[in-house]
């Protein structure tokens, strides 16, 4: 039987960054995701030829991948790493997701039951 002589405290702190790491990962794949699906809704439809009802799609899209920018800039941050510039490069984020970063979703128009 195997024995690890490393102190439980250094085991926990290896758990918590392998943990840290695996959360900057999802939140990085998650951002990705949502870039892509406004990017396609974009390329679909020319920028002055979006009708008036499709706004309200892409603004969903946009309030999307904002809230996904805040998840992993929150998580990067909680990580250590300071500094966001290097994320709207490396995504090339729009200046619009960038602007309604960390703002909450508008709350659904269904009735809630008790």
């Amino acid at each position: 039987m195997s024995r690890d002589l490393r102190p439980p405290v250094d085991i926990l702190h290896y758990e918590i960054v392998q943990e840290q790491a695996s959360a900057l990962g999802r939140m990085g794949r998650a951002l990705e995701q949502s870039l892509a699906r406004l990017r396609e809704f974009d390329a679909a439809h020319a920028p002055s030829e979006v009708p008036a009802a499709m706004q309200p799609a892409r603004r969903k899209l946009v309030m999307e991948a904002g809230h996904a920018l805040w998840m992993f800039v929150v998580q990067r941050e909680a990580s250590g790493l300071r500094d966001s510039r290097h994320i709207m490069r490396t995504y090339n984020v729009p200046s619009e997701v960038q602007l309604c970063m960390g703002l909450a979703p508008a709350p659904s128009s269904r009735p809630r039951r008790s």
